[in-house]
């Protein structure tokens, strides 16, 4: 157990158990897409917090429905919902971005736009599928944006991926006027 330990899940820890994570500076990984998909139990976000357990998410596939990180913030929405807790748009893409990179121990290389850091980074659209865009003319902030990305977002809003700086997707348009 130590900063570099990483717990898939965590949905049924004790206090004691709790404990010893926030105390080896351990990581629990909130995986609300197999959760859900498995029936097997809601992860106490709140909780864990308070205790001062460190956080991360993942998509663990191997039970879950999605790999993309919006479809799985916006089961994770769901799932603290179910508690009676929040998960606002803010928290969850740091959860997503920072969030993760502090609990693989990388935040000095990645997670976040600074420099020395490489420049992984994902280009979204917020009005991706028409729903989105319906919903789109009514948002007036950043985080109600966020929040349409979060609960609505999927892989029709990304539009770009850059991993350490080098284009790895570019949206389908771009590819058919190549072709072209």
């Amino acid at each position: 157990m130590g900063a570099k330990t990483l717990l898939g899940h965590c949905i049924h820890l004790n206090h004691r158990e709790a404990r010893v994570l926030a105390e080896t500076r351990s990581v629990a990984v909130f995986c609300p897409t197999s959760n859900l998909f498995l029936g097997s139990g809601l992860f106490d976000h709140a909780r864990l917090a308070a205790d001062g357990v460190r956080i991360g998410v993942a998509t663990d596939i191997g039970g879950g429905t999605d790999y993309g990180m919006l479809a799985t913030m916006a089961e994770g929405y769901k799932v603290l919902q179910l508690r009676g807790q929040r998960l606002n748009p803010l928290q969850s893409f740091f959860m997503m971005t920072l969030g993760n990179a502090q609990a693989l121990s990388l935040e000095g290389a990645i997670g976040q736009i600074a420099p020395g850091n490489a420049a992984d980074l994902v280009v979204l659209d917020a009005g991706a599928t028409p729903a989105m865009a319906l919903r789109q003319q009514t948002i007036s902030s950043l985080s109600e944006e966020l929040f349409l990305l979060q609960t609505l977002g999927d892989d029709r809003s990304v539009v770009e991926v850059y991993v350490a700086g080098a284009n790895a997707k570019t949206s389908l348009g771009d590819l058919a006027d190549a072709s072209a």
